[in-house]
C-alpha cells in the first residue's frame, strides 16, 4: 500500500514504515503529524485519485528528528569585471516515521 501526499509544496511517494525527509514541519521529535493533502492512494491494485483530494484519507507520522540538508553552494560570477559572490545554503528538514495510511 502507498500514497501520495502534499507537503511543503512538493509531493512524495510513501508507504508505511518509510522515513521521509521533507521540508521543515514545525515540532519537537516524537511529535505526531497528519496529513490530510493525500492525492493518491493505491492499496492492492485499488487505485483512488483525488480531484485535488481523496475524501476521508489521512496520513500519520512520527517526527524521527529535524536537521539541516547538505550545504550548497551558491556562486556568482561576471568575467572581466571584478564581481565574484559566494554564498552558502543549507536548507532546515524534518526527517518523518510514515505510521499509517488510512483510506
Amino acid at each position: 500500500m502507498y500514497a501520495v501526499i502534499k507537503t511543503g509544496g512538493k509531493q512524495y511517494r510513501i508507504s508505511e514504515g518509510e522515513l521521509l525527509k521533507a521540508e521543515k514541519i514545525e515540532g519537537s521529535k516524537g511529535d505526531t503529524i497528519s496529513f490530510d493533502d493525500v492525492l493518491m492512494v493505491s492499496r492492492n491494485g485499488d487505485t483512488k485519485i483525488g480531484t485535488p483530494h481523496v475524501d476521508g484519507a489521512k496520513v500519520i507520522g512520527e517526527i524521527v528528528s529535524q536537521t539541516k540538508g547538505p550545504k550548497i553552494t551558491v556562486f556568482k560570477m561576471k568575467r572581466r569585471k571584478g564581481y565574484r559572490n559566494k554564498r552558502g545554503h543549507r536548507q532546515h528538514v524534518t526527517i518523518l516515521k510514515i505510521k499509517e495510511i488510512s483510506a
